[in-house]
């Protein structure tokens, strides 16, 4: 029948997910550097009235990005499980599978931080900034690579593939 997978040869499997997390947060810094160097030079002011409608329609869309991404990562993730299998090596199918829900998460999570960068670029202060980055930053915390998420759809598929 089937044994279970040791979890610290599974945590191998996460290099590549947690490297994309990495770099998010590079991206995030970056972002930050970027503003306290260059500063005003790269700022293109728009009118205040402007700058406020976009700040509410990037805020609103920052907060509906939250429960998005958690109903997104929820499908995937039993997806993941019960999808048929494509080859016959049930882990690479996981591990392929598993990276592109921590993609996908990682991208509609960043892009929040990316929202305060834009307007800092429109002319808004700093703490938008920081507000944007912060709530990137959180996401990318909240859905980070999970080994018992990852553990059980490769528990799951390699059941799946033993039937």
């Amino acid at each position: 029948m089937y044994n279970p997978i040791d979890p610290k040869s599974l945590g191998a499997d996460l290099k590549l997910p947690w490297l994309i997390v990495g770099i998010m947060l590079v991206m995030l810094i970056t972002y930050l550097v970027l503003c306290f160097t260059l500063g005003t030079e790269l700022q293109q002011p728009l009118p205040e009235i402007t700058r406020v409608k976009i700040r509410t329609a990037l805020y609103v869309v920052a907060i509906l990005s939250f429960p998005m991404t958690n109903l997104l990562r929820h499908i995937q993730l039993k997806l993941n499980q019960t999808m048929p299998l494509t080859q016959a090596d049930y882990r690479a199918e996981a591990k392929k599978r598993y990276l592109v829900t921590v993609i996908i998460s990682m991208t509609l999570m960043e892009s929040i931080g990316a929202f305060g960068f834009v307007l800092f670029m429109l002319g808004d202060g700093n703490n938008n900034l920081f507000i944007f980055t912060g709530l990137s930053a959180l996401g990318l915390f909240l859905y980070r690579p999970k080994l018992e998420e990852y553990q059980r759809i490769v528990e799951l598929l390699a059941i799946k593939s033993h039937e």
